[in-house]
């Protein structure tokens, strides 16, 4: 008789399972939620510390303002002196400063981590100072204003970006190339900003010269919408097309060979970025320093999570609401413009960064 043959053991089929993959998958699955974990805590302590400025801004000054009278203004009541204080002085700017923060800090996380280049922001590369010499234009020399010159620094710094990636293709983009043909744009940009502003009434350069080095001072619900409105737009749009920024990190033919069109993912973040950077300086002037500090911050909390882009914007919206209250109260009897406060804490970094990069052989 036959003997009868039993099948060994089937993938899949109830065989025994080798307890080496099991322990690397239930490592592997704690190491994620781990990371899972950490990207929340710190993603909700970025943002207590931005309500935190929120409130400081809304609560001191000239009239401190109870924060439950603050409350009851957000809520709709409050008596007329505390509707005033809240609602029409402060509101706006401290929204605007949070807006403007994570709008400069997502656009310097988008492009330190797609050109790989820790100098890659868009206050070193030219793309402030197209929108920059765009709105002093705009003003100076067609008397723009309101709308009309936010959409004239937003197509400032579309166009300078799109000038810089035009002169740094050869074949693909370099960081270090985009880097520094950006610097040259900007600097040219520059120059032409202040051959404008050396052709201005006395009025209208101090003026301009107050919005170029980065100011809140003044601002309203007229600043905030528009800025708003573009970064409800800006924000997802930028997230969506981050799917494809890991694989474009390690490289064009890196990221060709896992299925990314490189060309088209690698435009659509820049223009995203871009935008972000031209609707940011379009409602506050540059602020400098803020898209590149964001991101190193964000990753240093958050160590071998990528870009961090989330993380990095409210960062940045820490940042600028801290640096702006600390602007209204540094000095008595006068507010400092807000980019006064965080070029004190980014040129210092920067100078590191340089330094750094010099030790270590390489140009950043």
């Amino acid at each position: 008789m036959r003997a009868l043959h039993s099948p060994g053991p089937q993938p899949g089929k109830g065989g025994p399972v080798n307890p080496a993959v099991t322990d690397a998958a239930a490592r592997v699955g704690r190491l994620q939620r781990a990371r899972r974990a950490r990207f929340a805590a710190v993603s909700a302590a970025l943002g207590l510390v931005a309500l935190g400025a929120l409130l400081l801004s809304l609560t001191v000054g000239d009239i401190d303002v109870p924060l439950a009278d603050v409350w009851a203004v957000l809520t709709g009541g409050g008596d007329p002196a505390s509707r005033f204080v809240v609602h029409e002085l402060r509101l706006p700017r401290a929204l605007l400063a949070l807006v403007v923060g994570a709008c400069f800090g997502m656009s310097g996380a988008v492009f330190q981590s797609l050109l790989r280049n820790p100098l890659a922001s868009p206050d070193v590369i030219g793309v402030s100072a197209g929108a920059s010499a765009a709105a002093v234009l705009s003003s100076m020399a067609f008397g723009l204003s309101g709308l009309a010159l936010s959409g004239g620094a937003l197509a400032g710094a579309l166009l300078a970006g799109t000038l810089i990636y035009l002169l740094a293709w050869r074949g693909g983009v370099s960081g270090g190339r985009f880097v520094l043909i950006g610097i040259g744009v900007g600097t040219g940009l520059i120059s032409l900003r202040s051959y404008l502003m050396t052709r201005a009434e006395v009025t209208e350069a101090h003026n301009a010269f107050l919005w170029l080095t980065g100011s809140l001072n003044g601002r309203s619900w007229s600043q905030l919408w528009p800025l708003l409105g573009c970064a409800v737009l800006l924000v997802p749009l930028t997230l969506a097309a981050s799917r494809g920024l890991a694989a474009l990190q390690l490289g064009d033919e890196a990221a060709g060979g896992l299925g990314v069109r490189v060309e088209r993912g690698r435009l659509a973040l820049l223009a995203c970025a871009t935008g972000l950077v031209g609707v940011a300086t379009a409602a506050a002037g540059p602020v400098g320093f803020v898209a590149l500090v964001s991101a190193p911050i964000a990753r240093r909390l958050l160590p071998g999570q990528g870009a961090a882009l989330l993380p990095s914007a409210l960062t940045g919206a820490a940042l600028v609401g801290a640096a702006d209250f600390a602007a209204q109260h540094a000095l008595p009897a006068t507010q400092l413009p807000v980019g006064v406060v965080t070029s004190v804490v980014g040129a210092p970094y920067l100078l590191w960064l340089l330094a750094r990069a010099n030790r270590v052989g390489r140009g950043g």
